[in-house]
């Protein structure tokens, strides 16, 4: 059996479907910072089969983990501080995300100005459809 210690304070990023934790890893630009990381994949999961985590050791003072519903809806985040969990919940799909989401249409300002941000309007939050606020391009991640 795998033992991965726990966390004094950070941050467990749970019920990811399997093979996305990279993806998350990246989109949170987790080289970017000084944490600690532990990735886990292909856990063992009642409810999903199958899973992976990542645990997170450090403040995410600076982190906004609301943008990882727009990745994976079914991710579950457990705020940890003095080796307890004291935040345990869903994602809720932000109104905007900025830079997280890329632009598709190579018509879209965004793909001949290099500089702009790419940034998405929530348009349904029952789908979790996105619109570029540019061009009105419609991105819709599958959980």
């Amino acid at each position: 059996m795998l033992n991965i210690s726990g966390i004094h304070e950070g941050v467990v990023i749970d019920h990811i479907k399997p093979g996305g934790a990279m993806e998350i890893y990246d989109y949170l630009n987790l080289d970017d910072y000084e944490y600690t990381v532990a990735i886990i994949k292909n856990a063992s999961s009642n409810v999903m089969g199958r899973k992976d985590i990542i645990k997170i050791e450090g403040p995410l003072d600076n982190i906004d983990l609301n943008v990882l519903g727009v990745i994976d809806r079914n991710i579950t985040i457990n705020i940890i501080k003095n080796d307890k969990i004291v935040e345990k919940g869903k994602l809720d799909l932000p109104e905007y995300v900025t830079n997280v989401i890329k632009c598709k249409n190579p018509r879209c300002i965004t793909s001949i100005e290099q500089e702009l941000v790419h940034k998405f309007k929530l348009t349904d939050r029952a789908h979790g459809t996105y619109r570029c606020v540019y061009c009105e391009t419609k991105f819709n991640k599958k959980s």
